[in-house]
């Protein structure tokens, strides 16, 4: 966790914290719609992989603003 936290500092330091929750928040919705694609679209009894699409999706669009929220607090 330290790691991660020491990678966003550097990323805020050098202004492009931005670019990079943006970047994430794109990631997080094409994940959803690709997991929510495979669901409803396919005919796949298995239904692991887009649950697992969908809940990536999810961390995706909010992880940069718990990330950013940390290093404003430390």
């Amino acid at each position: 966790m330290d790691e991660a936290l020491e990678v966003v500092e550097v990323l805020a330091d050098s202004g492009l914290e931005e670019a990079l929750a943006w970047i994430l928040r794109i990631l997080g919705v094409l994940a959803i719609l690709a997991g929510l694609g495979l669901w409803l679209l396919t005919d796949a009894g298995l239904l692991v992989l887009p649950a697992a699409l969908i809940l990536l999706g999810v961390l995706l669009l909010v992880i940069p603003q718990v990330l950013l929220a940390l290093t404003e607090l430390a």
